[in-house]
């Protein structure tokens, strides 16, 4: 590996200024995610500063906010109050520094005064009396990650701008990156609220061939690193700054992780934490970590003294035992992969998310059953089950209507692991009975889905 990598991107005590120098070769294509902005025409510069926009959503950050504790601090009107006024302060100090052509500083990645004014941040545009209904949104994000205090949150709007512009980030979608990281990350659904989700897989670099080949270079961690921006800039192509979500979710899978030899992923893992931290303000909602083993507790002792306190607030860690509960609280079943417990699969034939759900409460000790009618006959019926935490006895059965038919017992076992799914042909009504014994002393939760399809037997095909 290449020693000099670890001084390759100049980390500053304060951990505000993170440069990165990418490799220059990177193809540059014509930016297609820019928004088409109705409003074209410059508005009174004195008329502007006399526009204020609602902060209630930011009530959250209260305690954040608040110069006291206990008995005597800020109320919550004073609070809300001090919101209004920083972001009211925050737009007055960005429209003037648009137009004074300031914005960027004196830096050599100034924009001529006309550019400026059409300058964005995730397709929204940052001059605030362009009316666009995101630019509050947008702003309040650097002002909640440096409570409230606007000189500070300008310096990481500016720094941020300043990076994103050096880095090209704006065309990185553009970018081909190659496939070598196809296995190692993905997209995947969305949270309850509406949230995109990406995992992060360690396991697969369990494999040393693969692992050299991301990183036996320098040149090919820095390309890693850019694919890690990659793949946020896509997530937060998928948000909605009008009021809609505005956040990630991120999902780190340590599952079978290698103990040793991972210093350059380790390396880069610290860099883009520390670039999303001071690049994308408040984006990320929460950083889920599944499957850690007892070492990383350890190690994150460590590591945490990189993040400041907010940031440190939004990692939730998941031992084996309570990686689908913990998943379950954040995003929905038919949402979450089957692999963590949920029932989502890649390239799902039979399902898909708007199939409905249904939740089925187990209690302790006791025995419990769902049933899937079919009053027709000549349709194949498909049914998908997981049980959360599982440990439990599952059998399935195909009860006919006809008294005089046979009972066909479809399934008998104990299963513990992924959801399961199962399809039967009905030749004559009947039902599909699910029997679940639960004995454990906590109660369970199963969430199932069914539906049917006409399907036309084998043997008539054949015959």
């Amino acid at each position: 590996m290449n020693d000099s990598y670890e001084n390759e991107f100049n980390i500053n005590d304060d951990h505000t200024n993170i440069p990165l120098d990418f490799t220059e070769n990177h193809k540059s294509l014509n930016n297609k995610d820019q928004e088409d902005h109705d409003h074209n025409h410059d508005h009174d510069h004195d008329r502007y500063h006399d526009h204020c926009h609602d902060c209630d959503q930011e009530q959250e950050s209260a305690g954040e906010v608040s110069d006291g504790s206990g008995v005597g601090g800020p109320s919550p009107a004073e609070i809300k109050l001090k919101i209004k006024k920083s972001l009211l302060e925050f737009r007055c100090k960005i429209q003037d520094a648009i137009l004074g052509n300031y914005l960027l500083g004196e830096r050599d990645v100034a924009l001529t005064k006309e550019n400026l004014r059409e300058i964005t941040l995730w397709g929204v545009p940052l001059l605030p009396s362009k009316g666009h209904e995101g630019t509050d949104i947008v702003l309040r994000k650097f002002l909640k990650a440096k409570d409230f205090r606007v000189n500070d949150a300008f310096e990481m709007l500016q720094k941020t701008m300043i990076w994103r512009i050096k880095n090209n980030i704006d065309k990185i979608l553009d970018e081909d990156l190659g496939s070598d990281f196809e296995n190692v990350g993905f997209l995947n659904s969305r949270d309850k609220e509406g949230r995109p989700v990406c995992y992060h897989l360690y396991e697969v670099y369990k494999q040393k061939g693969l692992y050299k080949k991301i990183f036996g270079t320098q040149e090919k961690c820095e390309l890693f690193l850019r694919w890690r921006i990659q793949m946020m800039e896509t997530a937060v192509k998928r948000l909605c700054f009008r009021g809609g979500v505005d956040g990630i979710i991120q999902v780190y899978d340590l599952k079978n992780a290698p103990l040793q030899g991972m210093k350059e992923l380790h390396s880069i893992s610290k860099k883009a934490l520390l670039l999303y931290q001071n690049y994308y303000p408040e984006i990320i909602y929460k950083n889920i970590v599944v499957n850690a083993p007892f070492w990383f507790y350890t190690s994150q002792v460590l590591f945490s003294r990189f993040l400041n306190q907010r940031n440190k607030k939004k990692f939730i860690f998941a031992r084996p035992p309570r990686v689908t509960p913990i998943l379950l609280k954040y995003i929905a079943p038919e949402h979450l992969p089957a692999e963590y417990g949920g029932l989502r699969r890649n390239n799902d034939q039979d399902f898909t998310a708007d199939d409905k759900v249904l939740e089925h409460k187990i209690r302790a000790n006791s025995v419990s059953r769902i049933e899937f009618p079919v009053h027709e006959s000549g349709v194949t019926i498909m049914w998908d089950i997981t049980v959360v935490g599982w440990d439990v006895t599952f059998k399935e059965e195909f009860v006919p209507d006809d008294e005089g038919s046979y009972v066909i017992l479809l399934q008998n076992q104990n299963v513990v692991g992924d959801s399961t799914r199962n399809s039967f042909y009905i030749s004559e009504p009947g039902k599909i009975l699910i029997t679940v014994e639960n004995g454990n002393f906590k109660k369970k939760k199963m969430y199932y889905r069914s539906k049917t399809r006409v399907t036309v037997p084998m043997f008539i095909l054949l015959s």
